[in-house]
Formats: structure tokens, sequence, C-alpha cells
């Protein structure tokens, strides 16, 4: 077990070191440790909220990778032969681009499409630019909105299908760090609508009322 938490589902994205971004994402690391998340999340004083988002959404992709991958072997054509969190809730995959109807397929299929989508949103310059200067796109917001509403479904289906398996892991206190971490982040800057979010809600009600 002792590498397996070396493991990434995708290749980690770095954020370029001496970067502006890497500065914020040492400042977004620095903060965590403090303990208060709800206040680790809120904009730093004088940073522009498209930075801050894009930083954040690339940390949570490498969250999400390296979670999704401690738990890989058991997630299967067999096992999970529909991408779903629960009886209540299934996912069916399109990207508006390569696959414009949605397609009903396994869960290790939905979320390999949906990391692979989101990796290369991330590694798009024109929407996630890393050099000083260069401006976010306008319609920067809604590309981040939707990255962030299917990394949640990545933490849905574990949460639900996966959750004894992280136990025997012992990766629970990770994924409920991580998730709190995410959870606080979108509704500090109301990212993700709340109807998406039902499949966890319960969880995030009591994550919530932990920190008042």
């Amino acid at each position: 077990i002792g590498n397996r938490s070396s493991k990434t589902f995708k290749p980690k994205k770095n954020i370029p070191e001496g970067s502006h971004q890497y500065e914020l994402l040492k400042h977004a690391e620095a903060t965590l440790g403090s303990g208060n998340l709800r206040q680790a999340v809120m904009l730093p004083e004088g940073e522009d909220l498209n930075e801050w988002i894009a930083v954040n959404t690339v940390d949570f992709f490498n969250q999400i990778n390296m979670l999704y991958g401690t738990i890989t072997e058991f997630c299967t054509e067999t096992s999970c032969s529909v991408m779903s969190a629960g009886p209540r809730y299934e996912y069916h995959w399109a990207d508006g681009t390569n696959i414009k109807k949605p397609i009903k397929c396994s869960a290790p299929k939905y979320i390999d499409y949906l990391m692979t989508w989101v990796q290369d949103q991330l590694d798009d310059e024109t929407l996630f630019p890393s050099k000083i200067g260069v401006p976010f796109p306008k319609n920067f917001m809604s590309v981040a909105k939707t990255i962030l509403k299917r990394l949640f479904r990545v933490y849905a289906h574990i949460y639900h299908q996966h959750f004894d398996s992280v136990m025997q892991l012992q990766e629970e206190a990770h994924l409920n760090t991580s998730f709190k971490h995410f959870i606080f982040f979108v509704q500090e800057f109301n990212l993700i609508d709340r109807r998406e979010l039902a499949p966890l809600q319960d969880l995030i009600e009591k994550l919530g009322s932990k920190d008042r």
C-alpha cells in the first residue's frame, strides 16, 4: 500500500514554480494548514477572482485524481456498469464536441472521459492562461463551473459506491478533508447549482454544521 497514494489516475497538472499562480497555490496551502477552511477558501485581498478560481480548480483536479487513483481497481466495468451516485442519480457523458448526445457508460469510462476532458481544459492556455498579464477569457467562469460540477460527480461516485474501499485503505480522513475544502470553495463563490449537489446533500450539511 506504500506507493498506492502516489498513484494518480491521470498525470498531475503542475503550476509553474515561480509564477504568480504558484504563489497563490502556496498561499492556499498555508491557509489550509490553519484548519479554518471557511477562511482558507476566501479570495485573498487584492487578488483576481478568476486566477484564484483557476488555481484552486487545478488543485481540486489533482486531489480528485489522486483520490480516484487509490480506488481504480475497485471501480470496474463489472462493479460499476453505470456512472451513478447511489440508486437515484445516474450520469451520462457528453462533452459537446466529440460526444454531443449524452451516452450511458460505465463509471470507469465516464471518469476517464471526464478527467481527460478536464485535463484538456486546464492545458488550454486560452482558457487557463499561466503567463502573467494574459487575461482570462470572457467565458472562463462558465467553463470553471462546468469543470467543478463534473469533478463533484467523481466525489459523489466515490462516496456512494466505494466508501468501504476508502475506509479499508484508511483514506477516509483524506477524502473528507478534500471534499469539505471543495464544498466550502464552491459555496463561497456559488459555483455549483444546489440541485447538482443533491446526491451528497446530507454529507454537505453535516460537514457545514461542524463549522457553525
